[in-house]
């Protein structure tokens, strides 16, 4: 019966890791793209060069990827989880595992969706000129 718990709790964490390799990616898209956006903003504005807009597109672009991206693991894992929770009451209702131990909130899960939520603060900033990077 240990080692069955033991399984879920590595299966968790493996959970967490495919997720934290999400959040890399994805926050290096979205600090790339907000970044190039703003390098090509301030060179139009010294006069640098003629038109900001291919880097601007790019950046918005980038951010939007790194976005979707983080949503779509956000998604994953969320999916995940549910499923081995579900395979969990299965195997408890069965017999197969006597105790119920609860899954705690992932900060890895946290982390990922304060970084989606800046991420979309970051797009309407560059998009529509509001929010609270200027």
């Amino acid at each position: 019966m240990r080692r069955t718990g033991m399984s879920f709790q590595r299966t968790r964490l493996s959970a967490d890791r495919t997720l934290m390799s999400v959040i890399r990616t994805s926050f290096a898209m979205i600090g790339f793209g907000f970044t190039l956006a703003q390098v090509f903003q301030k060179m139009h504005a010294a006069n640098m060069v003629h038109s900001a807009t291919a880097g601007r597109a790019f950046g918005i672009a980038l951010v939007v990827l790194g976005c979707v991206m983080l949503g779509v693991g956000i998604a994953y894992h969320i999916a995940f989880m549910r499923g081995l929770r579900g395979i969990r009451e299965d195997m408890q209702s069965q017999g197969l595992v006597h105790a119920q131990t609860g899954f705690p909130v992932s900060f890895t899960m946290l982390t990922a969706v304060l970084l989606l939520l800046m991420g979309l603060l970051a797009f309407f900033r560059m998009s529509f000129d509001v929010g609270p990077f200027r």
